[in-house]
Parts: structure tokens; sequence; C-alpha cells
């Protein structure tokens, strides 16, 4: 489940609606269908259960109306997998007697049969497997279980391929939260005189900056003033806090009406940030020996990942193939979870990952670790589970990145990509200076941000109007339109092919019609040519076109030339306009930039 979860409990002069309903507004990219708040007030004795479909200020307008007070309670934003889209399915979910209320992320693969088994005859508000949870919990606490118990023996009855984040509270506690874990990211957060439980650290930033982070199969009980954190056996555990450096002003979007268009803004300063940390000195690639050995031992490499990610690694690949000669395949992780390939001898396995939590790249992961093999995650997030689990993990450091659409994450994993290509390279024989060209490239991307009103106007003409469009290229650029593609079709919901341009004649022209766009990118002079023969061949049958170019193969009639720059990092430029292109398509649609329907950032389950 992509859904959010906040937890608040403090000493009594807190008020936790406040801190909890800023909390879903900073997760809304997780989840933005309905949203829900349980909130109680120990000095008073009194508690309530505010639901509401949509979004989260459509929820913060209900708890003002009714004056929702309480220094301890839980919230949650929902992205719909079992039931509608509706407050009866909204989170928290209630016990029948209203004493327990439970938030969850992930899914209970068996909730129907459990719900047969255990609950036959309890009448239920939802279709949602949550509810069947919080029902069982109020069922084995009648039974004489105590509450953790009972959460205990929920879990245990659970199928193994379930996947869960829970935090529930007893309203005969008013002020505990019981947090527990599988394959869902929770983090507790550390306060002076309170505590915090997140499915994000950035929703708490404003509130923290320490945490402790929970492993799977671990419970814990988190009043104001103590955390007690238990194993899989029972048996007590005491985990390090560590901090996050992250200042909480860069979750805002500040004067910007999207984050998509911030996100795309601060690539620039992503690139130069990846610069000061990999190539600090003497263009002298800093990753660490036991990465660059282990991955030189390797007879081939073999990246893991999904969605933007996957179309990073198609990049890359290129790179580790070409400047490293390392054999390299790229592969969907939710194939490559129930459909491993035969592999190599001696494989090594890099894993992208923007969050860092994506379920099915982590279930491959699990698999490659009971063989033995080794990995490194490259992720933007640091001490996620695809960094913890991984054999060696390297920050994207691109800063949060909140909008669905990732921008800034898909540079910042093609540049690591890059300098860890070029760390592997014999770089005397490569004749490439990697800190210089990654330098001018962060120039040139600024010189397109800085005329992007040069590109609303082409997506006003071209692709706010039409129902269908097309990218094409060859060689490294048939890897960036496959990026350029889902851009536009997730943000504006144009339907958007992207493709080797060479394939158009075996099927796609019969799409092709009066005004249908297509828009060409062409990096490479040895394929331009074909390229603008595959152009003409669209145009012979009423296309409308746009070409994006670097200069040594521009013509007069293209549209827009970029810098020359090393042929496998010219996806960091092309990518640009065609994120813009996206991103001004969506608004003159009139949608939601940042919250494109029946999507979310974070993939936690399969």
């Amino acid at each position: 489940m992509f859904c959010g979860i906040v937890g608040f409990t403090g000493s009594n002069n807190y008020q936790s609606a406040p801190v909890l309903l800023k909390g879903l507004q900073k997760l809304e990219y997780r989840g933005y269908d309905s949203a829900g708040l349980y909130v109680s007030d120990e000095t008073t004795g009194t508690d309530q259960l505010v639901k509401e479909n949509g979004r989260v200020s459509e929820l913060a307008k209900l708890v003002a109306s009714k004056d929702v007070k309480g220094s301890a309670g839980i919230a949650h934003t929902r992205w719909a997998t079992h039931g509608v889209p509706s407050v009866d399915n909204a989170h928290p979910h209630k016990s029948g007697d209203g004493r327990f209320y439970l938030v969850h992320n992930g899914v209970i693969e068996n909730y129907a049969e459990l719900k047969q088994t255990y609950l036959a005859g309890v009448h239920f508000e939802s279709d949602t497997d949550t509810e069947v949870a919080v029902q069982m919990i109020d069922k084995f606490v009648k039974e004489g279980a105590t509450t953790i118990d009972a959460l205990k023996k929920l879990i245990g009855l659970m199928d193994e391929n379930s996947a869960y984040g829970f935090l529930l509270m007893d309203r005969e506690e008013p002020e505990r939260m019981y947090v527990a874990k599988q394959k869902s990211p929770l983090l507790i957060g550390i306060g002076a005189d309170f505590n915090v439980v997140t499915s994000d650290a950035v929703a708490m930033l404003d509130q923290t900056h320490d945490f402790i982070e929970l492993h799977d199969g671990e419970i814990a009980i988190v009043d104001p003033d103590n955390v007690q954190l238990f194993d899989q056996t029972g048996a007590s555990v005491t985990r390090d806090i560590f901090h996050l450096d992250i200042d909480a002003t860069e979750t805002d979007k500040g004067t910007y009406p999207f984050y998509m268009l911030k996100e795309i803004d601060e690539q620039p300063i992503v690139l130069r940030h990846l610069i000061s940390r990999y190539l600090p000195q003497d263009n002298e690639p800093q990753i660490g020996e036991g990465i660059i050995n282990d991955i030189k031992a390797a007879d081939r490499l073999y990246i893991i990942a999904a969605g933007t990610s996957y179309n990073a690694g198609l990049v890359g690949a290129r790179m580790f193939e070409r400047w490293a000669g390392i054999p390299t395949e790229v592969h969907v992780s939710s194939e490559f979870a129930h459909d491993q390939p035969l592999l190599s001898e001696n494989p090594f396995f890099i894993f992208l990952s923007q969050s860092g939590e994506t379920a099915d790249s982590r279930e491959v992961l699990q698999n490659i670790n009971a063989l033995g093999f080794k990995s490194l995650t490259l992720t933007n997030v640091e001490k996620s589970t695809l960094w913890r689990e991984a054999t060696y993990a390297l920050p994207l450091i691109a800063g949060p990145e909140i909008a669905v659409a990732s921008t800034k994450a898909y540079v910042a994993q093609i540049t690591l990509q890059a300098i860890l290509a070029y760390a592997l390279a014999d770089r005397k024989q490569l004749n490439l200076d990697l800190e210089q060209e990654l330098s001018k490239i962060a120039v040139t991307i600024q010189g397109i941000i800085d005329d992007k009103e040069t590109l609303q106007k082409v997506a006003d003409d071209m692709l706010v109007p039409s129902q269908n469009a097309f990218y094409i290229g060859r060689g490294v650029d048939a890897a960036v339109v496959l990026e350029d593609a889902l851009k536009l079709k997730e943000v504006s919901y144009v339907q958007t092919e992207g493709f080797a341009a060479g394939e158009l004649k075996h099927g796609t022209l019969a799409l092709i019609e009066q005004d249908t766009p297509v828009i060409a990118i062409m990096t490479q002079p040895s394929l331009a040519g074909l390229v603008r023969g595959n152009l003409a061949e669209t145009q012979a049958r009423g296309s409308k076109t746009f070409t994006i170019v670097t200069k040594a193969i521009a013509k007069p009639e293209d549209d827009l030339v970029l810098p020359d720059i090393n042929e496998l990092l010219t996806p960091l430029v092309s990518v640009v306009p065609a994120q813009l292109l996206a991103y001004y398509t969506s608004l003159g649609r009139g949608l939601d930039v940042d919250h494109p329907r029946n999507l979310a950032k974070s993939v936690t389950v399969q």
C-alpha cells in the first residue's frame, strides 16, 4: 500500500490534531483518496474519530468544525486497495465496541480467511482488510489477551506474504501507541516530552530529526516519554537513534505552485551536490574500495528497478558496458522476483530506488541475499529497507522528492551510475573528465529551465489538445524516451508511447493521424539520419513533430538544440525538456500536477 501513517503522543500541554494534519499533508504523495484521524484526550477522558473522503484539506476542515482536542492520536491518508475510496473505507478503523483504533499500510493477503474463521457474525462498516485486523485484536482481548499479545497473535495468523505497518491505539490506554512492521516502512521519532510514529521521516521533520528504525517483525510500545522495542521472539531490543540532517523547509513548496516544478528546477543543484560528494578532488571518484573490488570481481551486473528507476537503469547499463566493459542486464523488479532468469556464476546486483522501500525490488534483494550474492543500493532515502539489507548502499543526495512524478531522482540515479561506471573504467583509455562534463551538464540544464516558457507554449499548442502522443529515439535516446513518455502519461493522462524509432514501421504507424504529436530525441550523430527518416514517415501521415537535438547534428528546422556533451550522458539533458512538457501539459489541462489520479509515489505493495 502506498498510504501514509502518522502518530503523536505527548504530555498534556500538546494538541496532537494539528501535528497529525500537517504530517498527513506531507504524506499526500503516498495516497490521497481519503484521510482520517483518531485523537484521545487523557485529561477529559474523551476521544474523537474523524474521517473524510478526498484530500487532507477536506479532513482538516471537518476536524476544525468538530473542535478536536487531545494530546495523542493516529492518522492516515489512503491510496485505495481493498474497497473504493469512501468515508467508511478510510482509516483509522475501529473495533465494534469502539475500544481499538488502527491505521495500516500494506495488504493482509489472507484477510478473507481470517474474517470467515474468527469473525463470523461480526458487523463490518468497511470493505477493508484493516477492519478485519482491528476486530480480531478486539476479539482476542475480550478472550483475555493483553493488547500487545493480541497484536502478536494477529500477526502470527497472517499469511507470510502479507505486508503491514500497524499503528494501534487502545482507548483504555489513551497516551500509548502500539506499532508493528513487516515489509512496510515505519519510523519512531524521538522528542523531548513527546514521541511520534511515521511512515516517512519528512512528515515529522518539523517535530524532530531523531528517529529509531523498525525492522521487519518488530513491535514497539510508544509512550510520551518512553519507547519499548521488541523482536519477533518478544525479546527487548536496543537500537541507536539516528539523526536526519535535513532542513524541514526542503519539504515545502516555497513559492512554487507545484512540487514537480520545484524539483525540476532543483536538478542543477542535485548534480553539483553529487559532484561535490563523489568527485571532490582530482576527478577521482569517492565510491569505496569494497564496492569497486566486488563489482570488478563480478562477471555480470544485474540492475533491478521499477518505473522511473528502471528507465534510469537502462541508461546506466550502457555506461557500465561501454565505459567499464562489464556485461549488464536491466530487469523490472516485479518480473525478476517471480520469474528469475538464469544467473551468471558470479553476479553483482545494483538496486535503484528513490524511496528504498519498493516492495518488488525488496523481494528480489531477499532472494539474492539467500543465494549469497552481493549487492549495492542507490537510493535517496538513507536507512530505508533496501539501504539496510543490501551489502552496500550509496545515497543519491537529491533531497526530498515529494511530487509523485519523479524528476530529480532520475537525474541523480543516472549521475551516480555514471560516477560508479567511471570509477570502474580505465580512465586513461576512456579519455573523459567526468567532473568537467557533469558541471557543463548542470549549466545546460539551468539554461533549459531558465527558458521554460518556450516549452510551455509547445505544450499548450501541441500536447494539451491531444489524446495521444509518441516519443521516439535510437540508441541511448531509445532509453530516455521511455522516461519521457512515462512523465507525460502519468501527470497529463495523454496516452503516450516511447520506443525505438525503428519500430514505428512494425505496427505503430497505424496509430499516426492528422496532428498526432511525435517528439524525436536525437543526440547521436551516427543515428540521427535514421531517426530523421523515421520522423519523416510520421510526417507523411500528418503528424505534428517536435525535435530535441544536440548541436553537432542540428539542422535549421530543428526545434530545440542542446549543447554537445558525452553521448551516454545526454539523457541528463534531453530528459529535462520532456519533464517540462509533461508539467505544462498537466497544468494546461487543469490537473493536479503533483497528485495524478490512481497513483502514489512509494510503492510498498507487490
